[in-house]
């Protein structure tokens, strides 16, 4: 595959594991030093992130992609993902988001990996 590839195949199952709560498998898609700034602006580390997911405090349940942009430099890329997601999330009822997640990613012993994500709406 190649590198976009690899990172088209990583957009869905980041996507994926979040609809079943698998943390471990996302995990697993996120640099130990991961950040996530969600909408409001709040910045979220790796585990925090994985926690509220892991407790139902972010509830994710469909997404259907409109657009994934891939950018690779070297070992660096960056995706910016549109996708219409129905989640409910810190107690708000389900609803559906146009929600654009801007990433950086490293590619790290072959394997890329997110390290920055900025959540947004489009």
């Amino acid at each position: 595959m190649t590198d976009k590839e690899q990172i088209q195949s990583l957009y869905v199952a980041m996507y994926k594991a979040m609809m079943v709560k698998d943390t471990v498998a996302l995990g697993k898609l996120l640099s130990d030093d991961s950040i996530l700034v969600h909408m409001t602006g709040h910045r979220q580390p790796k585990q925090e992130y994985l926690s509220e997911i892991a407790s139902g405090v972010l509830n994710y349940y469909s997404v259907e992609t409109d657009s994934l942009d891939i950018m690779v430099n070297g070992d660096t890329a960056r995706m910016i993902g549109r996708s219409r997601v129905n989640a409910a999330v810190y107690g708000g009822g389900r609803h559906t988001w146009r929600l654009q997640m801007d990433s950086q990613l490293r590619k790290i012993d072959g394997k890329w990996l997110i390290t920055y994500s900025k959540a947004s709406t489009y």
